[in-house]
């Protein structure tokens, strides 16, 4: 967890960044403009100063959670986190500056950001689980001053990459949970916003709340164009690329569901919507090494897939049956039949 704080120190940011050791002394690692570590590296290299910087790591669960859910800009995380869990956050001053991190953390590593000497770093395979040999980008070195821990510390590993490991539960849960306040705050229709660990962050489900849907007389491309822009056009926006829209039937948490609604419900260009004025964070795989790289061409193109029937957006009957009933075993047969044939079904020769 990244700790760096504005100039005036009006405004202290926790993150979640990955770092690579550079040499003896030093690391080097992504301080991406877009992100809250590059807004203030910005303000410090504006000054010509190096950025005052703390690395912790063992810190506690609230901590870590926090520190990967893109909360508004100039709200400090201890804050949000006191919040959460109904008490202050202790913190003790760094050795070397003046950066507060947490009082139990397991390990401490504090220096500056340098605002002038870059490094090569990379490759890594990050949260999507894919490298590419060879490829580096230059970043800010992060010089170590100082390096403190407690007794018998522990540190804490995340190997990163294909799911589902610690990016996609803290980071994939905690963009959900702001992209469904953005939604609500906009007062969207949306009852629940889910990340599946299987899309690696790069899909988002959107439950829609349909007696409120109707309600607003509205329909599939007005719906879908505003959810877009209200969710692209936010700070967690800029992390998802694809969105998909499901109805009050569908589970978004149980990815076979979602999918289920994705094939059968989403048809292939009329409920899909592009969005090109936003960017995609340039993690994401496709972005540089895809069949047309975004990096810099500003074709930033993200997605919102309607999975639902265009009937579910006016009054008009369902084009399928509701309740209970779908094609499967549950929804097929009498109670009595389902009953029978579990009590017999080690008798067909099946195991539990």
């Amino acid at each position: 967890m990244h700790i760096v704080q504005t100039p005036d120190g009006s405004w202290t940011n926790w993150s979640i960044t990955r770092g690579m050791v550079h040499d003896k002394r030093s690391l080097v690692g992504p301080v991406i403009p877009k992100q809250d570590i590059g807004v203030i590296h910005q303000m410090w290299k504006n000054k010509k100063e190096d950025m005052p910087w703390a690395l912790c790591f063992g810190v506690p669960p609230a901590a870590i959670m926090v520190s990967g859910m893109p909360i508004p800009k100039w709200t400090n995380e201890t804050d949000f986190i006191g919040a959460l869990t109904g008490k202050p956050v202790e913190v003790v001053k760094c050795e070397t500056n003046d950066i507060r991190v947490p009082g139990d953390a397991e390990i401490v590593i504090e220096g500056v950001v340098s605002s002038t000497e870059t490094a090569p770093e990379g490759p890594m395979a990050e949260y999507h689980g894919l490298m590419f040999p060879g490829r580096s980008s230059d970043y800010p070195v992060f010089r170590v001053n100082a390096i403190t821990y407690r007794q018998n510390p522990v540190l804490p590993v995340c190997v990163a990459g294909r799911a589902t490991e610690e990016n996609h539960t803290v980071w994939g849960v905690m963009i959900a949970a702001e992209v469904l306040t953005v939604c609500q705050n906009a007062g969207l229709p949306i009852k629940m916003a889910w990340c599946p660990f299987e899309s690696h962050c790069a899909w988002f489900v959107l439950q829609v709340d349909l007696t409120q849907l109707k309600a607003s007389g509205t329909n599939m491309k007005d719906f879908c164009t505003k959810v877009g822009h209200v969710v692209f056009g936010s700070k967690p926006g800029w992390y998802i690329p694809k969105l998909y829209l499901i109805g009050e039937d569908i589970d978004p948490t149980d990815l076979k569901d979602v999918i289920w609604a994705e094939a059968t419900r989403c048809q292939p260009g009329t409920n899909e919507f592009l969005f090109e004025e936003y960017g995609n964070i340039p993690l994401i795989p496709y972005v540089g090494h895809g069949v047309k790289p975004e990096t810099g061409s500003g074709h930033h193109r993200k997605v919102v897939r309607c999975c639902m029937f265009a009937s579910e957006f006016g009054d008009g009957e369902l084009h399928w049956e509701e309740g209970s009933f779908r094609g499967s075993f549950r929804g097929s047969f009498p109670a009595d039949v389902q009953k029978r044939v579990e009590e017999n079904w080690k008798e067909y020769g099946f195991a539990d």
